[in-house]
């Protein structure tokens, strides 16, 4: 089983990552997992003018990094086998893209309460993922 594991350094989405483990333990066939972190990087769009792509690609990497560290961690000491993807764009759109490219069977997120106004207008991360994607979505609080 192949299974997609956005990860944004939030609690849920180390939850999922919890969530997985146990599954991966508790399954009969081999659970092959990838770690995504995306970043939207509209929000440095003003920065981008005064600071090298380079040094902006660098930044989103390292966020990434650390976000991923503790996920890898989990499945690290649960045994399970897994590889890592950092992308950069339109957060919902890199994940359903990821799954489609990797032919996942299911993708597994964290998903937040909402936060904002800007939830309740477009919908958080989690709500196009689940709505857009061709694949199971499970949705871990």
């Amino acid at each position: 089983m192949k299974v997609l594991l956005p990860i944004d350094g939030s609690k849920s989405s180390l939850n999922a990552v919890k969530y997985v483990a146990k599954l991966a333990k508790n399954s009969r066939s081999t659970v092959t997992v990838t770690l995504i972190s995306v970043h939207d990087d509209i929000g440095l769009g003003h920065v981008k003018q005064f600071v090298a792509k380079s040094v902006v690609d660098d930044y989103l990497r390292e966020v990434s990094e650390k976000e991923l560290k503790p996920a890898q961690k989990v499945l690290d000491a649960a045994g399970v086998k897994h590889n890592m993807v950092i992308k950069r764009g339109a957060i919902s759109q890199e994940i359903i893209a990821a799954a489609n490219k990797d032919k996942v069977d299911m993708i597994v997120m964290g998903v937040k309460g909402r936060s904002g106004l800007l939830d309740v207008l477009i919908g958080s991360v989690a709500q196009r993922v689940a709505s857009s994607a061709k694949q199971p979505v499970l949705l871990i609080k």
